[in-house]
């Protein structure tokens, strides 16, 4: 199952800047071959249900060995069942009513 998830997580206890971690997720997402897209609080994800909890895993799993001992993870997700859809097509259909 194709689904579209947007991901916060938040390395607790390790300082005010966070985006040497951020960067780390944000490897391991290209490297499971995800699109995503980074926004200022957090990633949008596409692809299969399994790939992407795979890869949330895998951030978790970084994050600790890089020595932080709590993270604090924000999840939405969606799926459909009765058409394909990407973000780029829901930032479409948006944007157009825009123009109307």
């Amino acid at each position: 199952m194709n689904i579209i998830l947007d991901l916060t997580i938040v390395p607790m206890g390790v300082g005010l800047s966070l985006s040497g971690y951020v960067a780390t997720c944000q490897r391991i997402l290209k490297e499971a071959g995800l699109k995503h897209t980074l926004h200022a609080n957090g990633t949008n994800i596409e692809g299969d249900w399994d790939a992407v909890f795979a890869a949330v895993k895998r951030c978790h799993q970084e994050l600790h060995r890089m020595g932080v001992n709590r993270i604090h993870t924000d999840i939405r997700l969606g799926t459909r069942i009765d058409k394909s859809q990407t973000m780029a097509d829901k930032l479409k259909s948006v944007k157009e009513k825009l123009r109307e």
